[in-house]
């Protein structure tokens, strides 16, 4: 059931547009993302959701009615800011029960609710605690334990892990999510970082320069995507430059690439093909690559020499030339392979994507 509604959202900073015509639907209980590089509008289009931003056209509905120009202390939605924003001169106890002291909440429900909340970020016993005394991680539990106290209807996350070290952010991520959704709480989270969106989200919406390039699940970003963009942001991929040859037949496409003239068929529907003879792009995963010493039968097969090998415990990258086409394919383990052996390389015929520009 959708919570939240973004209707053409746009947002210019002087003649700059920050977000343009941005519209999606986030449902109750879900952990939604926005994810895109810096500049590309996330930001600006979670703070137009909290209302400290407003924007120059659009809408935004919540639980079924609009709150577009609501004042953002009547919206009831909690925040956790990249920095924390405690108050330095606050103790713990007082930085969580900020929200509710504004409220006039009676102080034998705001000491309950504080309460709560340390122990929801296993912080109890913190209380008298000064900012100043506790780690990063220890900020960031204290920042959250501050936003659920007020029992929000929605939360929003501007970065919130970016401050932390690796190791205790892949660690806060991991009971952020279950803390979540164990509350039964809606969440937005905003991040750069692709690996730290497909741990805690189960939709994300991809931004580049204002805009939503696509959206989808984790998985489906990963293994689908259908935008050159997104699939250049969202690790690694073989991006190989081509040309359409043939009309297409049984739903598939037969494709000729630029470096190397080797010919490729995808599976392709008839709204997505590109016009014949027209440079396009199509895209493969490292780890779809199959790699073999001898020939075999498959589609999309040919000759490939090993130019370079990285060995990286768990994995193996492999570089390959296939006459004038680099490649890269990812193996588990330890390849058993050589720099300058002769190979064949074959993209699987339902691994390979074709990219719209």
């Amino acid at each position: 059931m959708t919570l939240l509604s973004l209707h053409h959202l746009s947002k210019k900073y002087d003649s700059t547009p920050a977000v343009n015509d941005v519209s999606l639907e986030i449902n109750r209980g879900e952990f939604f993302g926005l994810l895109g590089p810096s500049g590309c509008g996330k930001t600006t289009t979670l703070r137009m959701i909290a209302g400290l931003e407003k924007p120059d056209t659009g809408s935004i509905n919540f639980d079924g009615r609009e709150i577009t120009r609501l004042a953002p202390e009547a919206r009831g939605f909690g925040m956790v800011f990249q920095n924390y924003a405690l108050f330095p001169h606050l103790d713990v106890f007082e930085n969580v029960a900020f929200g509710l002291r504004a409220r006039q909440k009676p102080k034998r429900e705001i000491n309950e609710r504080v309460s709560l909340a340390l122990n929801l970020v296993q912080l109890p016993g913190y209380e008298k605690r000064g900012v100043a005394e506790l780690s990063g991680g220890q900020q960031q539990r204290v920042a959250i334990a501050r936003a659920i106290a007020i029992e929000p209807a929605l939360l929003l996350f501007d970065e919130p892990l970016s401050n932390l070290d690796v190791t205790l952010r892949e660690e806060t991520r991991g009971e952020l999510r279950e803390l979540v959704k164990r509350l039964g709480l809606t969440a937005v989270y905003v991040t750069h970082d692709q690996e730290e969106a497909f741990a805690l989200c189960d939709r994300i919406a991809v931004m580049f320069a204002g805009q939503i390039h696509q959206l989808g699940s984790p998985r489906e970003l990963y293994e689908l995507p259908t935008r050159l963009s997104v699939a250049q942001f969202l690790g690694r991929n073989n991006l190989i430059r081509a040309m359409r040859l043939s009309a297409m037949k049984n739903e598939s496409g037969e494709f000729k690439t630029l470096d190397g003239g080797h010919l490729i068929r995808i599976p392709v529907k008839t709204g997505e093909l590109p016009p014949l003879n027209q440079p396009c792009t199509l895209a493969i995963r490292p780890e779809h690559l199959v790699i073999a010493k001898a020939g075999v039968q498959r589609e999309n097969v040919f000759p490939a020499e090993v130019r370079e090998l990285q060995f990286a415990g768990a994995t193996t990258t492999v570089r390959l030339g296939a006459n004038g086409l680099q490649l890269e394919a990812l193996l588990l383990g330890r390849a058993s392979l050589i720099v300058g052996e002769q190979c064949t390389v074959a993209l699987p015929f339902d691994r390979v994507k074709l990219l719209h520009e």
